[in-house]
């Protein structure tokens, strides 16, 4: 144990997807059952062998207990039913992997299962506001929703970094050239400069394009003990690490500045859990919910110098066969939008060398992030690691 955490002690065992989809046409009781099924059988393993159930939600989801029933899970050894955005997405993992570590649990499925398009749309009309004393202070002024919040984060990243627009779109536009490697992604047309700056603005400085996409789906992930993993039907992808810690609210936070996240204050303790430093980090899987978010955490992470990330982006050092490919699947710009676990997925495919076309060759060791802490207050990582 390093820091509390059991390094390498816990996998990934498998993974499964739904389709990207607009209008799924189901319940998100049927996307969480139809992406652990898809997991479970990605492992090698039936329902019966599920004892851990772990999701997290904000009021737009199936209840954990019910997705438990639903696989017929009669003994439910670990349960965690997490209120929070992506921000905790990675956290769900990191709990599931200590209950195993423990021993309180053998076999935890942990999935995000939402109609983010067809049904609850975040920050959309027709719903009740979130319980947050700050909405008490955004909503008589129409300020409400996820574009508007992080377009002024956006803009005071901006103007402390030297950032223009063209920054923002090498971002959308290498995770697009990345998606269209992806059988998966929702975007399959290749995106341009030109298209970029012309899209319709959303909220100053936030264009079309710096946005993630609304997405009915669901995704999955089964987390086991590695030594049971290695005997399964994938290769294991080893939780080297992980780490969660708290965030900024917009307006009382008390944190001085709104350009450097929360996620500067957790990366040592992820790296130390991990063992590794950034320098070791092959391929990058970060939360994408607008564009900035990335150069942003690359940052925070310590994989580019302060300041640098511009640069970093029009060397082409974020692309596949970069230095250091980010978001590889297309992310949440370009492949959906499944609020932090996808990235998981994607890192854990990488891992294992079978991400086809768009394969980081000789990848060992990822890191993977839910959102660095704004509006929801929370962050959380993950390292994963090739098994050697």
């Amino acid at each position: 144990m390093v820091d509390g955490w059991p390094r390498d002690r816990v996998a990934i065992a498998g993974v499964g997807w739904t389709e990207y989809a607009k209008d799924s046409g189901v319940s998100t009781l049927t996307l969480a059952l139809r992406a652990v099924s898809r997991a479970l059988a990605d492992a090698g393993l039936g329902h019966g062998d599920v004892d851990g159930v772990a999701c997290h939600r904000v009021g737009d989801s199936v209840q954990a207990v019910l997705v438990a029933q639903a696989l017929g899970v009669r003994d439910l050894r670990f349960h965690l039913d997490m209120f929070g955005g992506g921000g905790t997405s990675h956290q769900v993992v990191a709990q599931a992997a200590l209950a195993v570590a423990s021993g309180m649990a053998e076999t935890v499925v942990c999935w995000r299962a939402v109609n983010a398009r067809s049904e609850f749309r975040m920050g959309g009309t027709g719903r009740a506001a979130p319980d947050a004393l700050e909405f008490a202070y955004q909503l008589p002024y129409g300020y409400a929703t996820p574009p508007q919040q992080y377009a002024m984060l956006a803009r005071a990243w901006m103007h402390a970094r030297g950032a223009v627009p063209e920054d923002l779109g090498r971002v959308a536009i290498t995770q697009r050239e990345h998606a269209l490697l992806s059988e998966r992604a929702m975007m399959r047309k290749p995106l341009t400069m030109d298209d970029y700056l012309a899209a319709r603005p959303i909220a100053e400085p936030l264009r079309l394009y710096d946005c993630c996409l609304e997405t009915d789906a669901a995704v999955a992930v089964v987390v086991t003990s590695a030594e049971r993993a290695r005997a399964l039907r994938q290769p294991p992808v080893l939780i080297a690490g992980a780490a969660t810690g708290g965030g900024h609210w917009l307006f009382s936070n008390g944190r001085e500045d709104p350009t450097v996240s929360a996620a500067a204050d957790l990366a040592p303790r992820l790296y130390r859990a991990a063992g590794v430093g950034p320098d070791e980090i092959d391929v990058a899987e970060l939360y994408d919910a607008f564009t900035f978010l990335v150069p942003l955490q690359l940052e925070d992470y310590g994989l580019v110098p302060r300041g640098e990330t511009g640069g970093f982006y029009a060397d082409g050092h974020a692309r596949l066969g970069g230095r250091l490919p980010v978001n590889t699947h297309g992310g949440h710009l370009s492949e959906g939008y499944v609020h932090g676990i996808n990235h998981i997925a994607e890192a854990a495919t990488q891992l294992r060398g079978a991400a086809g076309a768009r394969q980081v060759p000789g990848a060992e060791t990822a890191l993977t992030t839910g959102q660095p802490g704004y509006v929801g207050g929370t962050c959380s990582a993950l390292v994963l690691r090739r098994d050697r």
